[in-house]
């Protein structure tokens, strides 16, 4: 009997990206994501780009010929997509979102590296021949402290009401979430918050500190949201429109997640 040869069983996530041509022409990058807790193949698209998920006893053969069986699919998926939202171009990209608004981008030559923010523009420093790498890491960072400055200006006002402070907070990329805490009183946000409407990440502080109080969420949980950010229902409803854009947008600045 004859047979194709399983593939060892990865004990991470491995990820990498390869080139695949539609029947046009066209050639899109696509992300290969072997997960060892994959039941199955399977193609997903949005606003981040394509991704194929390969179970952990697939092989690549078997990977290539289901990839090349969905072809005409991608090519409706990504047409229905629409375009993807730009990527950071040193000395072209001309504004940058934060907070709710897309502000102008000032391009400077420099010996290092970084990003500063004043009142109306964003100055972001470059160095001569400096790779894509670091020039989206320094992005990172300035939204990172952008972040972290925005949290420390909230904390304080809701401090009182609560049992006790986050023990630690941490900013990352989250593919679903937009925060979350733990028993033990860790607080994680997404950082893209910080590129959206401002009342609306608060709101996310304030959600997330009120599982301080009650980890669920049950009627008494939303009573405390509501004595704290009465509008929060409003808050949610953006996340379903305007704040679908967030992350996406995030991942193509700073190729992060």
């Amino acid at each position: 009997m004859f047979g194709l040869r399983a593939s060892p069983k990865p004990r991470t996530i491995e990820r990498e990206t390869v080139a695949f041509a539609l029947a046009d022409g066209r050639i899109v990058e696509i992300v290969r994501v072997r997960d060892p807790r994959a039941k199955r193949l399977r193609i997903t698209v949005d606003l981040r780009g394509v991704r194929l998920t390969v179970p952990p006893r697939a092989s690549a053969k078997a990977a290539d010929a289901f990839l090349a069986s969905h072809r005409e699919w991608l090519a409706s998926a990504l047409a229905r997509r629409g375009d993807a939202p730009a990527g950071l171009q040193p000395h072209v990209t001309a504004t940058l979102p934060l907070r709710g608004v897309d502000v102008p981008v000032h391009w400077h030559a420099a010996r290092r590296v970084h990003v500063e923010c004043s009142d109306d523009a964003i100055a972001f420093h470059v160095t001569d021949g400096a790779n894509d790498a670091t020039v989206r890491g320094a992005l990172r960072d300035f939204y990172e402290a952008q972040a972290r400055a925005d949290v420390g200006r909230w904390l304080p006002r809701y401090l009182d009401g609560l049992p006790r402070a986050p023990s630690r907070l941490r900013l990352r990329t989250m593919s679903t979430l937009w925060g979350s805490m733990t028993r033990d009183g860790a607080l994680t946000l997404d950082l893209a918050l910080v590129l959206g409407a401002p009342a609306a990440f608060e709101y996310v502080l304030v959600h997330e500190l009120c599982h301080l109080i009650h980890m669920d969420h049950s009627r008494a949980f939303w009573h405390e949201v509501e004595a704290r950010c009465p509008d929060w229902r409003e808050h949610r409803a953006y996340f379903r429109s305007d704040g679908q854009a967030l992350k996406p947008k995030l991942h193509a600045l700073c190729r992060a997640g």
